[in-house]
């Protein structure tokens, strides 16, 4: 019974692997891909344009602007989570409850209805169209994960250490920035890691706030998608793929590198 059971649970490992894998083995695939016509197994035609495109000197140019506009977004979002975390552990005022509820609005309104109603109230205050607009409107998207872990984080850390500090001679900022700070750092680089992804995937939004006139790298890959373009489609979601990929993995190597754990250290 053990055995098939085992089994089983062999089986359903190897098929979500091969539900994840196999489309990625297609997509690369079609990057140097420009006919391959169902049902033949093996592309007809091959061809390189998907990476001149991708390549290009607009395409780059596009895909460095959109690394700094998700950048400054994740390092706002990571800030203002980590103010409002601390806010809500450490203090007790009226309507606590209700800034934490705040905070996790964009995860629970519906995209289409949370775009329009601060497209309208951007309308209002000229941001609309703009840089500043579509960074605000990102780090709106970015807060539910910043204020989440930095929430968690601050509360497993607490604030004894802080009034050691303080008791000690250091004051308030000198306590958070030698005492708690070096320990909320994995989760800083996590809540950065997660704002960044939430800010460079973002596509409605993007352009429904930018108005066509900010252009990042979703706003100009999806429509290769829509167009059925499958070769350039398939290049642009690659380098996608691959940025996001090695953001995680930066971040990740920072935090084993210079914040391993308890475990690691007695290793």
């Amino acid at each position: 019974m053990k055995s098939k059971l085992s089994l089983y649970c062999k089986g359903i490992v190897w098929l979500a692997m091969l539900g994840v894998l196999l489309p990625l083995i297609v997509l690369l695939i079609w990057c140097f891909t420009e006919r391959w016509a169902w049902p033949e197994l093996v592309p007809q035609v091959f061809s390189l344009r998907s990476l001149r495109e991708v390549l290009g000197s607009q395409a780059l140019m596009i895909l460095h602007s959109s690394i700094l506009l998700s950048a400054t977004a994740a390092l706002i979002a990571v800030v203002v989570g980590l103010m409002t975390a601390r806010a809500i552990v450490f203090y007790q005022f009226p309507g606590q409850k209700l800034l934490l509820f705040a905070s996790m609005l964009p995860l629970i309104v519906p995209t289409t209805v949370f775009g329009m109603g601060i497209h309208l109230l951007l309308i209002r205050v000229g941001l609309s169209d703009t840089v500043p607009g579509v960074i605000l409107v990102h780090v709106i998207c970015a807060l539910p994960y910043t204020v989440s872990i930095m929430t968690d984080s601050t509360r497993a850390i607490g604030k004894k250490l802080e009034e050691q500090a303080r008791v000690l001679g250091a004051g308030s900022l000198r306590a958070f920035w030698s005492v708690s700070m070096p320990a909320l750092m994995p989760a800083i680089f996590s809540a950065l890691a997660m704002a960044y992804i939430t800010s460079f995937s973002q596509y409605f939004l993007t352009l429904l706030i930018g108005g066509g006139n900010v252009r990042t790298f979703t706003v100009i890959m999806v429509p290769y998608l829509q167009n059925g373009d499958r070769t350039l489609a398939a290049g642009y979601t690659t380098l996608f793929l691959l940025i996001t990929v090695l953001v995680f993995l930066v971040f990740r190597k920072i935090v084993q590198r210079f914040y391993p754990c308890p475990e690691q250290n007695r290793e």
